[in-house]
């Protein structure tokens, strides 16, 4: 079976594209190699992990509060306060 993508779909497609190209640009400019890196084996390992941290990244860099590059250890801190974020614990009665 066959599916067609009308010029709408098309279009989304594109745009998707070019943003994530934006993201890998911006990502690359405000982490080290090191980090930039770690980032990549996270995202294999784990891509909703990498997705948060890739999204707290971009918010912190656009409010302008990101004043140098972020180096591996800032980003080891960032991925495990957003790990630690989405534990819980199930409590027996």
């Amino acid at each position: 079976m066959v599916e067609y993508i009308d010029a709408n779909q098309l279009q989304q497609i594109q745009q998707m594209q070019q943003m994530e190209e934006m993201k890998r640009k911006i990502l690359g400019k405000i982490l080290s190699k090191e980090a930039y890196e770690r980032l990549g084996r996270v995202r294999f390992a784990n891509p909703d992990l990498a997705s948060q941290a890739e999204l707290y990244l971009l918010q912190i860099y656009q409010s302008g509060r990101l004043k140098d590059v972020v180096t591996d250890g800032q980003m080891k801190e960032i991925l495990r306060l957003l790990s630690d974020k989405r534990e819980f614990r199930i409590n027996k009665k």
